[in-house]
């Protein structure tokens, strides 16, 4: 299983980023899909998640109504549509797969892990 994140880069504060998340491998639609940040210093920090479907979306209060995350499952791939980006939202940003059947937000519950891609985001 690979997965390949990209879309990160360096914005002004109030910008927006897309980031994607192709999947290879195994079959993309029946796994949850989650995005985490690990700031440096920090440790990896749940930003949002979906399930297999697409039906079902949880965010971490922090990107709550900012963020959105989506998937398309005929092209295999996951996004996190970042709106209205704060300094504090800089960090390297990972996508991640998961079996379990429930949203779930803890990053040890993940078994695959993207490279990351970094957002930087200035004020």
């Amino acid at each position: 299983v690979q997965l390949q994140a990209s879309g990160g880069g360096l914005v002004q504060a109030g910008g927006s980023l897309r980031l994607s998340c192709a999947v290879s491998g195994r079959t993309f639609s029946s796994n949850t899909m989650g995005w985490f940040r690990q700031a440096p210093g920090k440790g990896r920090e749940f930003v949002a998640a979906i399930s297999q479907n697409g039906g079902s979306k949880t965010y971490a209060d922090s990107v709550k109504g900012r963020f959105t995350i989506s998937r398309d499952n005929a092209k295999n791939t996951v996004y996190l549509q970042m709106n209205s980006l704060k300094p504090e939202d800089t960090a390297v940003y990972y996508c991640a797969a998961t079996e379990s059947l429930s949203m779930v937000v803890t990053p040890t519950r993940y078994s695959y892990w993207g490279q990351g891609t970094q957002v930087t985001v200035s004020s």
